[in-house]
């Protein structure tokens, strides 16, 4: 039986080929690491869930995109149907970090009218001599797109936890201030099962009279 939710958050990892997208994904669905990966085709699912705060489950539905070009039209189909996404380049591989813009703006168009939260992942923390993107840099261009920065490492599961949480946290207070919402015919956001479901301030449900007249 499946466990009870609250929300479903659809959030997809957009980055180049080989930046360890898969490995991230493994890591936090499975706990497990391997050296060896083959290539992702196309787009691969992957799900968790996660307490957000006391009564309130998130169910995280994960996309793991193709970074290949010739993927692309394939993997496009998915954005707009997403309320995060994972912005992931290698720190040893400086191209994949220069590419990062490039994912950010293709999603941010295909996107709209809807929102989508994102969180800038260096990944690979762990081959520090190897590292070509320096944190400074890393942490200014998140400054310059709006976004927040966490290193990671799957292999050595640094901070792979973490990123899920904070990506769902901000997804999270951004629907207790009422800034995303769930829509009918969009599926970045889906309300789930029992408990609390949110509502903006404004229409938040009026105490019940205690009087028994």
């Amino acid at each position: 039986m499946d466990v009870l939710w609250q929300y479903q958050f659809r959030i997809i990892l957009l980055g180049d080929s080989t930046v360890g997208k898969s490995s991230l994904l493994k890591r936090f669905t499975d706990g497990v690491y391997s050296d060896v990966a083959d290539p992702t085709v196309g787009v691969d699912f992957y799900a968790r869930s996660l307490d957000i705060e006391p009564g309130v489950k998130i169910k995280l539905q994960l996309w793991d995109t193709a970074g290949q070009e010739r993927f692309r039209s394939i993997t496009t189909s998915y954005y707009r149907n997403s309320v995060g996404g994972l912005l992931v380049f290698d720190l040893t591989n400086r191209k994949s970090f220069e590419h990062v813009r490039d994912w950010h703006r293709e999603v941010s168009e295909h996107v709209l009218p809807h929102h989508m939260v994102f969180l800038l992942i260096g990944h690979k923390s762990d081959l520090g001599r190897e590292r070509r993107v320096p944190r400074e840099e890393a942490e200014r261009l998140a400054a310059a797109l709006g976004v927040r920065y966490v290193e990671t490492s799957a292999k050595s599961n640094s901070n792979v936890e973490r990123a899920f949480q904070m990506l769902a946290r901000d997804v999270y207070e951004l629907m207790r201030s009422g800034e995303i919402a769930t829509r009918d015919g969009w599926d970045g956001v889906k309300s789930g099962f029992n408990g609390k479901i949110l509502l903006p301030a404004d229409e938040e449900p009026a105490p019940e009279s205690k009087c028994q007249c």
